[in-house]
């Protein structure tokens, strides 16, 4: 991964983009692919398509959603602290004791989430599981009006943003789920710019996965794309707890996962292994036995259906504000996906 492809990458990360107020991390994604696509464009739903040879057959459509889950505001009480609702699937655990951030019209405001110490806690208090609706967000304010002049209704808000390099090409943040995804499709398109392209590649940064596969829904409409891969992240498995028998073996930094199952074109699973032969790159395959919980699922669904291809991204503690992925695995991602659509030109047949 070059200089460039990174600094995106931590761009990306550092832009807020809970669910239904993605406008920040679109803007990175925006300011981005204006240096090499075609055509740049945000639809009314917020989804951003990138486009690389418009006018070619036939078109695939490149997904990776921008969103990450994150809390919004529903409630200020009169002591000034805020209470939530969760936008997208939490762990309330993993919130305990996180610094966060409301994101309001007049910039960010910085908060904590914690509770009752565990010197004040009955023993009772020590066995009850923690819901969102007994969190609280503390923004340091002396009552309610204070915080009513800060902070409205319905305002987002993430845990503390940011990246981090760990040992052995690994980072963690806050948010790779699934801004890894939206990388790896415009990173994807920009090496598709540099090659000789017979195909129209869309690589789109759907908005609103997390609450509905609805980004995607409305993007593929729009594009009506006969082939589609989606990017996205998925369970790896090289830590405790986790059943490979259950979830297969994936991990991190052994490349890119490649999905088999009904959700799958099979001739698109099996040009991706063929291209990633080519390259002698890693990649592992795994089985899906229903429809994927990603935007896979609406994809393939699109008008008459979409010949579609499922590459994900092998992500530790998904859904937590340490997400641990490999940048190999996302470089070896983007050049496997670039590669698949310089494959494709109008005689090329994806009948299964």
């Amino acid at each position: 991964m070059d200089s460039a492809a990174l600094q995106f990458l931590k761009d990306l990360l550092h832009a807020p983009s809970p669910s239904g107020y993605e406008r920040p991390v679109q803007d990175v994604v925006r300011r981005y692919a204006g240096t090499f696509a075609d055509e740049v464009r945000t639809d009314w739903h917020g989804n951003v398509i990138v486009a690389v040879n418009p006018t070619g057959s036939p078109r695939i459509m490149l997904a990776g959603h921008c969103d990450q889950i994150g809390l919004l505001v529903k409630h200020i009480d009169d002591r000034g602290f805020l209470w939530v609702h969760a936008i997208g699937g939490w762990d309330p655990q993993v919130l305990i004791g996180q610094d966060v951030q409301v994101w309001t019209k007049t910039g960010p405001v910085a908060g904590v989430i914690a509770r009752k110490p565990i010197h004040l806690q009955s023993p009772e208090d020590r066995k009850t599981v923690p819901e969102i609706k007994n969190l609280w967000v503390d923004i340091a304010v002396k009552d309610g009006e204070e915080a009513r002049s800060l902070v409205a209704i319905g305002d987002p808000i993430t845990v503390q943003l940011g990246y981090r390099e760990l040992r052995n090409g690994l980072a963690a943040a806050p948010g790779m789920d699934n801004k890894v995804g939206a990388w790896t499709v415009i990173s994807a398109a920009e090496r598709v710019r540099r090659g000789n392209p017979k195909a129209a590649v869309f690589a789109v940064s759907t908005v609103q996965e997390e609450i509905g596969l609805r980004g995607v829904q409305t993007s593929a409409h729009q594009i009506d794309p006969q082939l589609g891969i989606v990017v996205d992240v998925t369970h790896a498995t090289d830590c405790p707890t986790i059943d490979e028998n259950q979830y297969g073996r994936v991990k991190l930094g052994k490349g890119p996962v490649l999905y088999r199952g009904p959700n799958v074109n099979p001739v698109v699973f099996e040009r991706l292994i063929e291209q990633a032969g080519a390259l002698e790159m890693p990649v592992q395959i795994n089985g899906l036995a229903t429809a994927a919980s990603n935007d896979a699922a609406q994809l393939q669904l699109t008008r008459g259906g979409v010949a579609t291809g499922l590459v994900c991204i092998p992500n530790r503690y998904m859904h937590s504000p340490v997400e641990v992925v490999s940048l190999e695995d996302l470089d070896h991602a983007a050049e496997l996906i670039a590669r698949f659509c310089l494959s494709v030109d109008s005689t090329s047949d994806f009948t299964p």
